[in-house]
């Protein structure tokens, strides 16, 4: 057998062993951070609860999830342990935006110094003038055989009415 037969199965076996060496060291990073657990510690659960460490057991620990409120859990169940500030954070609702960071604005029109003129220079009106008169004939848009508005809702009036008529008539028949 040449060495280019055995290759890609050299390939693949290197790949799995990489693989399940990164897996076990997330593992283990997990199992230490589990272990170091303290009581008055912020954790968060794999199921996204959050809560505070009262007692810590050999496989179990008691949360309080809520101020009177014990759960016992699994170790295992804790997903993250949080840092105070962390942990005060999410569960005071304070805003994570930083107050002495600038705030970048999510288009570019607002970094140019002609933002305002720009502004006014892309409105359209799409409005009718205020000089223009009631009485004018209508713009080479407008339909010039258009009905007023009394005669439409006379033919909508009237539509209605006589669908109701038959109706009637078709109840009656049956």
């Amino acid at each position: 057998m040449s060495i280019v037969t055995l290759l890609p199965f050299i390939v693949l076996i290197g790949a799995m062993f990489l693989m399940t060496r990164s897996a076990k060291k997330k593992q283990q990073a997990a199992a230490q951070m589990r272990n170091e657990m303290q009581a008055g510690t912020g954790v968060r659960t794999i199921g996204g609860m959050y809560a505070t460490v009262k007692e810590v057991h050999e496989d179990t620990i008691l949360l309080e999830v809520a101020p009177g409120v014990h759960a016992i859990y699994a170790k295992n169940a804790v997903g993250a342990v949080l840092a105070d500030e962390e942990y005060n954070r999410i569960l005071d609702g304070a805003d994570p935006i930083h107050r002495d960071e600038p705030v970048v604005p999510d288009d570019a029109s607002s970094l140019t110094g002609d933002a305002a003129e720009a502004e006014k220079a892309d409105k359209i009106d799409l409005g009718k003038t205020a000089g223009a008169p009631a009485d004018a004939e209508p713009a080479a848009g407008e339909a010039k055989d258009a009905k007023p508005a009394d005669e439409a809702k006379d033919t909508v009036k009237a539509d209605a009415d006589t669908a109701k008529d038959d109706k009637k008539s078709g109840d009656d028949a049956k």
